[in-house]
């Protein structure tokens, strides 16, 4: 006797749940892609079950999803014979969001219809889609090898039921109570077209049920209704379609394999196909997403490509295969060299996994230097996997001038701001005297545009790469060199030499000037004691009376609160102060009486800590000494 229990949705469930029943979807013929899809993947679990028991299934050629429409019930069935579900499996599959990261994706969750239906594809959770169309889902399923079968029902609110069931034979059915207004899709001519569109590059055969009329003559030779029967036709061609011949494949073909595989509900920017054959046998599809996902930086998002050995499905998330930084590569690889009971641990290690990733990430970082050739599109790739091919530079030394070729940066020779300079674009517009290659990392593009450490190089044409972003720091500290030109962050140098030389400063007496505020320098120094290292004139400075400047191998600002973050401990920062003769307020200093000095050059030094570092660590005396400085009217 069949027992039924019923059960409530997870939470984040419910949530998604509410968003696909509001019309999340602005294309509602998606359902039918996510549901063919998941039953192909099924039938794919169920391959590779096999190759450890082969009593599951007796050949390829009885593996198939049908789908069957019922007009007069408003009713559309899917069904697969793969790998099929057990009770728990139900519960987990379909009753709960298991994936890491739900958080994140609901706090990503705008609002938006469009924007909104793009994480929950990336998110994987396709399934539900079918509540979009359906008032009620039905799921039988049976789990290969196993005797009892399942019945999940549910009306995609609060709850679902699950009861035993008496489907005799493995795999998933999954019957779609339709809505109302949704009766088109139980039209076979427009299901066929659905099916064309999406899901004709599935490896296995996608039928659909098509009504047969028999009929007979009386003796008058009138025409009647003797039987009514029916059969399944194959609509997809049902191969693979990185294992087809590039020429025969187009655009759009690729575009749908890509939004199969990646449940991204937008084109993929680009992609490379290549069928290699000799020593190393194996067909590579890769493809570059045109938007990053949103748990693209979680350390437990599951990466990779999907792995087919001799076109049999091993395994979904094969990250061995390509880099990290390289993550956002969605596709497939099918090798003939990798055994068919190949396992994560001896991917690990294996020589052919090595040449093979060796070759994808060679394939890859090629594709991306096409795509360069595009600036807008390569615009658009760099602002969401910029900061992703950063981290490369110090994990793959191996492809570092390929690397090099794809960074892109800010530049103050660009008063757009945006990330478009390419480091031979810089080296190239470098003038003839300069050796090395200028950059500055700030807080943020605003404190990076108007930092003054950039006057110098202003007044004197030399252009200057800007960052911003955290990882930079840290890719800084990669880099020494390109094209034989050193990098050389401009807060922590001294700048001089010839490059920056003025026909005013050969004739200056740089001696009598430093002697002229020597008295000046010693007060200051006096003043601030151990919050810095030297008190300098400036020589970097031309509109701005203070900086600070780290010393030369000092960590920087960035680098410590990286540091404080992790929980590390971080030793006080000491500045050089440098100071602009030329400026007014620094030619007053040696007016201000005895009692206001000291607030003065507080005042000046904690400016210059504020245009350093975005904050103070005592903006209150700050503000204090400021006020009382306005108030004596100096």
């Amino acid at each position: 006797m069949s027992t039924t229990e019923k059960m409530g949705f997870q939470t984040e469930v419910s949530q998604l749940l509410h968003l696909v029943t509001h019309s999340l979807y602005s294309n509602k013929e998606i359902f039918l892609r996510e549901l063919i899809s998941n039953a192909s993947d099924a039938i794919d679990k169920l391959k590779f079950v096999a190759l450890s028991d082969n009593n599951l299934y007796e050949n390829d050629s009885d593996l198939k999803i049908q789908i069957r429409f019922d007009e007069t019930a408003n009713t559309l069935t899917i069904s697969d014979n793969g790998i099929g579900m057990n009770r728990q499996e139900l519960i987990d599959n379909l009753g709960t969001i298991a994936k890491s990261g739900t958080k994140a994706f609901f706090e990503q969750l705008s609002g938006d219809a469009g924007k909104d239906s793009e994480l929950i594809g990336q998110f994987g959770v396709g399934f539900y889609s079918a509540f979009i169309v359906a008032d009620k889902v039905t799921v039988n399923t049976r789990k290969a090898g196993e005797s009892e079968a399942h019945q999940w029902v549910s009306d995609g609110h609060s709850d679902f039921e699950i009861s035993t069931s008496d489907k005799a034979s493995r795999g998933t059915d999954i019957v779609l109570h339709l809505k109302s207004s949704e009766t088109q899709f139980t039209n076979r001519w427009q299901l066929q077209q659905i099916i064309t569109k999406y899901s004709d590059h599935i490896s296995v055969p996608v039928e659909l049920w098509q009504d047969a009329i028999a009929e007979e003559k009386d003796e008058d030779g009138n025409i009647t209704v003797a039987a009514q029967a029916g059969k399944f036709e194959q609509i997809n061609r049902a191969k693979a379609l990185w294992l087809r011949n590039k020429s025969d494949i187009s655009d759009e073909e690729y575009q749908t394999f890509y939004k199969h595989i990646s449940h991204d509900f937008q084109d993929a920017a680009t992609w490379t196909h290549n069928k290699v054959e000799g020593k190393l046998e194996y067909t590579s599809l890769l493809f570059v997403p045109q938007k990053a996902p949103f748990d693209l930086f979680q350390r437990d998002s599951k990466r990779g490509l999907k792995l087919f050995v001799q076109r049999v499905f091993i395994m979904d998330d094969a990250e061995q295969f390509l880099p990290h930084y390289l993550r956002f590569i969605k596709g497939v690889i099918d090798s003939n060299d990798l055994p068919l009971n190949v396992s994560r641990e001896i991917l690990q290690d294996g020589a052919v996994t090595q040449s093979l990733r060796k070759a994808c990430t060679k394939r890859a970082l090629d594709m991306m230097g096409r795509l360069a050739e595009d600036n807008e599109k390569y615009a658009n790739f760099w602002q969401e996997f910029g900061n992703t091919l950063k981290e490369g530079i110090g994990e793959d030394f191996a492809n570092r001038e390929n690397l090099f070729k794809l960074l892109r940066f800010a530049s103050t020779q660009d008063e757009t701001g945006n990330p478009t300079t390419a480091l031979a674009d810089y080296v190239a517009r470098m003038p003839e005297k300069q050796e090395k290659i200028y950059y500055l990392i700030a807080d943020s593009q605003t404190a990076a545009k108007h930092s003054p450490h950039l006057e110098i190089f202003a007044k004197n044409g030399i252009e200057v790469l800007l960052m911003w972003e955290p990882i930079d720091e840290w890719m800084m500290g990669q880099l020494h060199e390109f094209e034989g030109k050193p990098f050389e962050a401009i807060n922590q140098t001294d700048i001089s030499g010839e490059l920056f030389q003025t026909e005013s400063d050969e004739t200056d007496d740089s001696d009598s000037d430093k002697d002229q505020y020597q008295t000046l320098i010693e007060n200051i120094k006096t003043t601030l004691g151990d919050h810095v290292v030297d008190v300098r004139i400036s020589k970097r400075l031309t509109k701005t009376p203070t900086c600070v400047v780290l010393e030369s191998g000092a960590l920087s600002n960035q680098m410590q609160r990286i540091m404080k973050a992790a929980g590390q401990a971080v030793p006080k920062q000491r500045y050089i102060f440098e100071i602009n003769t030329d400026h007014p307020l620094i030619q007053q200093l040696s007016t201000v009486s005895e009692s206001q000095f000291a607030d003065w050059v507080t005042v000046l030094f904690d400016q210059a800590l504020l245009a350093e570092n975005g904050n103070l660590d005592d903006a209150a005396t700050f503000i204090s000494k400021m006020n009382g400085l306005l108030l004596a009217g100096e």
